[in-house]
């Protein structure tokens, strides 16, 4: 067959020139592949966060009520992109075929990857849901996905279970953003440190602040502070509610001794965090939004509102290496290792 986009608007159904994210129908068609792309047999998918808390809560928690949801999102738009989120996730796979443009590509058929582009932008066809684990996000499947030119992946490691590789790579963009914002000296807020992007967020927060700086660590409840406090991944555990602004902002300060902070990361997964992530910061400071249930209207409009002159950086979930800087987190840190194991290895 002949060469396609290396973007994939080769795919899009409609409109027409859209890129296959912004789409809202994808060609899922297996049957047939273009030279330049990959076909997988999907064995799993790891629904993004916010979008996987969005559809659990409108099904009420009820398993089949997902399932539901989620075949009826593929079947109408060609990929796993929540309408109401906008966002994906992840996938893991079996190379099933490789069209003959990409042969040069470190891949063979048989190999297991996880894409490392999103859900949201990735033709899929689920013959068959076989499970749905709405304690880790993640979805078994009897599918097929196609990867484009341009699409990035990772091997899975052979010295790491799946699921763990899994778990870890699904928010890779995370801790190599960190690993990148984060100077020597910093005060960094993390907003949703108990999740697993927060969680290594902190870890990558504390190994670049060095022994001048400070991490503080946003929770929910007090039900993450003792894997915090075990792990060592926080100089000061803060608990408030990420929705309310003035709560957070209260908290940041007591534990900084009223300094405004440098960064501040946010990986909560719901709506409505933006100021939370704003007030705490510095003029000239740095607000990584992670969070996919992030508002760029909200965050732009309420900095101004307030007289906020921060950077504000969209939580691009590609940074270079980040597969790499992520997966070495959890080899050199057995604690944060062996908890992600106990909580996301099904």
């Amino acid at each position: 067959m002949a060469l396609g986009c290396k973007y994939g608007t080769h795919r899009v159904i409609e409109p027409v020139g859209a890129l296959p994210q912004t789409a809202q129908k994808l060609n899922n068609d297996m049957s047939t592949i273009w030279d330049n792309e990959i076909l997988l047999d999907v064995i799993a998918l790891n629904i993004d966060s916010a979008s996987f808390t969005q559809i659990e809560e409108e099904a009420h928690g009820d398993v089949d009520k997902i399932a539901a949801k989620i075949m009826e999102i593929v079947s109408t738009r060609g990929k796993q992109q929540n309408p109401v989120t906008g966002s994906g996730g992840m996938f893991i796979g079996k190379v099933a075929k490789i069209g003959s443009a990409l042969q040069n590509r470190d891949l063979k058929v048989g190999d297991k990857i996880a894409s490392l582009v999103s859900l949201s932008l990735t033709p899929l066809k689920i013959n068959k849901i076989l499970k749905v684990m709405p304690e880790v996000d993640r979805v078994l499947i009897d599918g097929q996905a196609i990867l484009f030119e341009s699409g990035i992946y990772a091997k899975l490691p052979d010295d790491m279970d799946e699921g763990l590789a899994l778990a870890a790579l699904d928010v890779a963009g995370a801790p190599a953003q960190t690993a990148k914002l984060v100077k020597p000296g910093d005060r960094v807020l993390i907003l949703g440190a108990g999740g697993k992007s927060g969680m290594l967020c902190c870890y990558e927060a504390m190994k670049r602040v060095g022994p001048t700086g400070r991490v503080i660590a946003n929770i929910h409840s007090e039900r993450s502070r003792k894997a915090l406090e075990d792990m060592h991944l926080a100089h000061d555990i803060v608990v408030a509610d990420a929705t309310k602004p003035l709560d957070v902002l209260n908290a940041t300060l007591k534990a900084t001794g009223g300094k405004e902070v440098d960064v501040v990361i946010n990986c909560v997964n719901i709506q409505g965090t933006e100021m939370a992530s704003i007030l705490p910061v510095r003029d000239d400071g740095i607000v990584y939004f992670f969070s996919m249930a992030t508002s760029f209207t909200r965050a732009a409009l309420g900095a101004e509102g307030i007289g906020k002159d921060c950077l504000m950086i969209i939580g691009n979930g590609y940074t270079k290496d980040h597969a790499e800087i992520t997966l070495w987190e959890l080899r050199e840190n057995p604690q944060l290792r062996k908890y992600f194991e106990e909580q996301y290895v099904k």
